[in-house]
């Protein structure tokens, strides 16, 4: 009879994990049922019909009443993020306003790197080859939200 409850409670829980916290059908999933299964298999075969009838019966009623119990309503609540965010992005063509203003490089442009434009920071990309930190630079293009500089000689 320990075997039998141990196959319950170890399908009980795979079947669980499989609706909270591994969605979809996957191995947790199908290895419950087919715990589930071999506990009444076993309780058939191994004990007597009698009891393999009340060990499915008590397997009918602890699944609906697990998937009664998860999809209430309140069981979601619980795990779920209520926080909102509220901060927004800030486009950084607002920072440069033409081609040909000139900046200031804060990072190593290879290719990618940070220009501060007066007092805003902004991402560019170097036109060609690789610019040291400290370097001058001007805006040559603005093209799909990205902003190409080239050092000043």
């Amino acid at each position: 009879m320990g075997f039998v409850i141990t196959l319950i409670l170890v399908g009980l829980v795979l079947v669980f994990a499989e609706i909270l916290l591994i969605p979809g059908v996957g191995i947790a999933g199908v290895l419950g049922i087919l715990s589930l299964g071999g506990s009444c298999y076993y309780a058939f075969a191994q004990m007597s019909t009698t009891a393999g009838v009340i060990v499915t019966s008590v397997n009918i009623v602890l699944i609906v009443a697990l998937t009664v119990w998860v999809l209430r309503a309140k069981t979601w609540k619980k795990m779920t993020l209520e926080t909102n965010i509220e901060s927004k992005a800030v486009s950084s063509e607002s920072a440069v306003l033409a081609v040909g203003d000139r900046g200031k490089t804060i990072t190593r442009l290879a290719p990618m790197g940070t220009v501060r434009f007066g007092e805003n920071a902004v991402e560019v990309k170097a036109l060609e080859g690789l610019v040291d930190p400290g370097t001058d630079v001007e805006v040559v293009l603005i093209e799909d939200n990205r902003i190409y500089v080239r050092p000043l000689f």
